[in-house]
């Protein structure tokens, strides 16, 4: 008798190991994002937190924990949410923010943390600082490409700026220079303007005033309108046009009739019922607004909600591959992860072809921006 019991006992002892080591226990994956739901940025930030609210709830059959904080368009209480991110609530994962300088500030910050940041705003940080860093938007020499290419068929020999002062402006300053010098456009005016700003009269009457062929606004959301109405109200008669930040129906409600016929380059998520039925992201693209404007309304498609959409394809392709390495809650997981994102390959977003490396935290190729022209209040693609 008293072999049989111990034996049921061993039997019993041996059924359980194998349930435990068939069915782990479950971790959710804690995702902080932090977002300008307030402030200038508000209309980058706002449409992404209206995907964020389609985002699946479950992946690879991990809980999604997504934990949306308000940086208020502000470098500083951004770098507080993600400290709050790292010590209270132990993420896995950091995305934001939608604003370059904030989400520059927060860099740092997150990289001491060995947490990877996806970053909603094409944010450039030193050489090497970068290791835990990626971007959800294309980069400046991507979307600068299509600008270019546009503005020498047409003929364009001068060029001026008018553009932030901070990170994004800078960034986007360096990579035309660089980009016009080599197509043979001079760059013969150069103005800059705060994000807090409410007009930019002195600055638009000096650009005027030098008549370039074309000018470039670096803006973004509802700020790219001032600038730009500003221009066309002190006579400049050139062509105009704007970055992948402007490419928001904020641009034309606000810009009205002064943002008629001018350029804006995009990703393509914002215009995907005009893709070519060959075009790669053609298929993610209809996906994200279709899904998007059930949900939100006919017409509210939003360039930086589609990086949110792309988010979830980010994460539904790399968490299977951590979670065989380490559970969430980790550091062992947040290093996985990064490693699964540098070794995702070839990935098709909503917003163009993906393919991070370890060199390589943009990813993007100059296929990927697409010229687009306001033509009766709509964004249309450039032929």
């Amino acid at each position: 008798m008293m072999i049989k019991r111990l034996t049921l006992k061993a039997l019993a002892a041996a059924a359980a190991a194998t349930l435990l080591g068939a069915a782990p226990a479950l971790a959710d994956v804690n995702v902080g994002v932090s977002l300008a739901l307030t402030g200038p940025g508000s209309g980058l930030g706002i449409p992404m937190q209206k995907q964020f609210a389609l985002f699946p709830k479950t992946i690879a059959g991990e809980k999604i924990n997504l934990i949306i904080l308000d940086d208020a368009t502000d470098p500083g209480k951004g770098v507080t949410n993600a400290r709050r991110f790292l010590t209270e609530d132990k993420v896995d994962l950091i995305i934001g923010s939608c604003i370059t300088a904030t989400s520059a500030a927060m860099a740092p910050v997150i990289a001491e943390g060995k947490t990877v940041q996806l970053s909603a705003a094409p944010v450039g940080v030193p050489p090497g600082q970068d290791t835990w860093l990626f971007r959800l938007p294309q980069g400046f020499s991507v979307m600068a490409h299509p600008i270019i290419e546009h503005m020498k068929a047409n003929g364009v020999k001068s060029l001026g700026f008018l553009g932030y002062t901070d990170a994004y402006g800078e960034l986007w300053l360096k990579e035309m220079q660089a980009q016009a010098e080599k197509a043979g456009i001079k760059l013969t005016a150069v103005e800059r303007f705060a994000r807090t700003d409410t007009s930019v009269t002195p600055q638009a009457l000096k650009l005027a005033s030098a008549n370039p062929d074309a000018m470039l606004v670096v803006a973004s959301g509802s700020g790219a309108a001032m600038p730009h109405k500003g221009l066309v109200e002190r006579g400049y008669k050139g062509k105009i046009y704007q970055t992948h930040a402007a490419a928001t129906p904020d641009l034309v409600r606000i810009g009205g009739k002064d943002v008629e016929g001018s350029y804006v380059v995009s990703g393509p998520a914002v215009i995907a019922e005009q893709l070519p039925d060959s075009h790669p992201s053609k298929k993610a693209a209809v996906d994200f607004v279709s899904k998007f404007e059930a949900a939100n309304g006919a017409g509210t498609r939003n360039q930086f909600a589609g990086h949110a959409y792309d988010a979830a394809i980010v994460l539904e392709k790399v968490l299977p591959v951590a979670l065989k390495k380490a559970r969430p809650g980790t550091p062992e997981f947040r290093a996985a992860l990064r490693d699964a994102i540098e070794g995702m390959g070839r990935t098709i977003f909503s917003h163009g072809v993906m393919n991070w490396t370890k060199d390589d935290h943009w990813g993007y190729t100059n296929e990927t921006g697409v010229l687009l022209k306001v033509v009766g209040g709509k964004f249309v693609v450039e032929k």
